[in-house]
């Protein structure tokens, strides 16, 4: 049995459950090992709390994959495999959170780990990028918040809600630093202020740079997809003429889909922009560093407009954002849905702002 595995749990013990945290999680090791004598290596177990779905499972165990070759042990857990999968999980996984000295997560917001926090007694928290929410996260923290996804409505909480709040509010109080507690927040995102005693640390994507490419630019763009239409915030129809609008503006032929895009959006989308859609088995900002990719890439707000310039450093690929118009979010988007989306786009660095293509009447 190797050092690592044989330590598994008694140092570091990293939750992941999407493609691009476990991506954070590789590059929050590989800036630490390069900047402190101890190597998180040492005792470094990544657990996946696998969901669902099958894109988002397939680009995890490629993820899981590439952690494997940089010496990491990996666990993969059916977390969400039935009702009693919960049960097992956080039982299996119980004596690992005794023992770990720091736990890493990607996802604050997420109940899964906000139950975990509630067993763990480490010391040394961090929490690494799980897209734009970061920056959520840190700003409720910072203002006593309860902890809620930004495109959620803020009404009265529902029943699981209430049930669950105990358990949501000792995660809160547990991930703000103490005497006895650090937390770390390793971020590519544009944080202008953290709480007191919050230790914010830049990802600037080095061990991407470090493992794939330079890429292969071609000469015209390609666009990303978001996931907004899926989480309610914009309006179906608009979303596709925007898109669509774009394409032909800026001479796109490809659109890289977010994995939580539906399968009918998509194949709408193919049929009525004639773009190729492309379902990458990998995060983008590895896609992309890989490539081949376009010169131009094309975006709406969202978490690669701050990620993909760091990605593609000392490339001559550029950046392209296009707001959202507010005509054409949905009447059941959260209030704060417009602000942030601006504040996702004025914050970006490196990047081409696009004003929002004319609004065309809803089909």
């Amino acid at each position: 049995m190797s050092p690592r595995a044989g330590s598994a749990g008694s140092h570091t013990l990293a939750f992941v459950e999407s493609p691009v945290q476990l991506l954070n999680v590789l590059e929050w090791a590989h800036t630490r090992a390069h900047s402190a004598a101890e190597a998180p290596g040492a005792g470094f177990t990544l657990v996946v709390l696998s969901p669902n779905d099958p894109m988002t499972r397939g680009q995890l165990r490629r993820m899981a994959e590439l952690a494997r070759d940089e010496g990491h042990t990996v666990r993969w857990e059916e977390a969400r495999g039935g009702t009693t999968a919960p049960f097992h999980t956080i039982g299996g996984l119980a004596p690992l959170l005794r023992r770990a000295r720091r736990i890493v997560m990607g996802d604050p917001f997420s109940r899964y780990v906000q139950l975990l926090l509630t067993i763990t007694r480490a010391q040394d928290l961090v929490v690494v990028d799980d897209g734009t929410a970061t920056m959520e996260f840190v700003a409720q923290l910072a203002r006593g918040e309860r902890l809620v996804r930004w495109h959620r409505r803020r009404g009265r909480p529902g029943a699981r809600d209430v049930l669950f709040a105990p358990v949501s509010a000792s995660a809160r109080r547990r991930l703000t630093p103490s005497g006895r507690r650090s937390v770390e927040v390793f971020s590519s995102m544009p944080i202008e202020s953290a709480p007191d005693g919050v230790r914010i640390t830049a990802n600037d994507f080095s061990w991407t740079r470090a493992r794939f490419g330079p890429p292969r630019i071609t000469k015209g763009a390609d666009m990303v997809g978001t996931s907004l239409v899926e989480t309610g915030v914009v309006d179906p129809d608009r979303y596709l003429e925007a898109v669509r609008a774009l394409a032909r503006t800026h001479g796109a032929t490809r659109y890289f889909a977010h994995r939580r895009e539906s399968v009918d959006k998509l194949h709408r989308l193919a049929v009525e922009t004639g773009l190729e859609i492309v379902r990458p088995d990998l995060p983008l900002e590895l896609i992309a560093r890989r490539g081949p990719i376009g010169r131009t890439i094309l975006s709406f707000p969202s978490t690669v407009v701050h990620t993909l310039p760091l990605a593609l450093a000392g490339t001559e690929v550029r950046v392209a954002v296009c707001d959202i118009d507010p005509s054409w979010l949905t009447e059941n988007a959260s209030p704060r849905a417009q602000g942030f989306l601006s504040g996702v786009t004025g914050t970006a660095r490196d990047v081409h702002r696009l004003s929002a293509v004319a609004a065309a009447p809803a089909l």
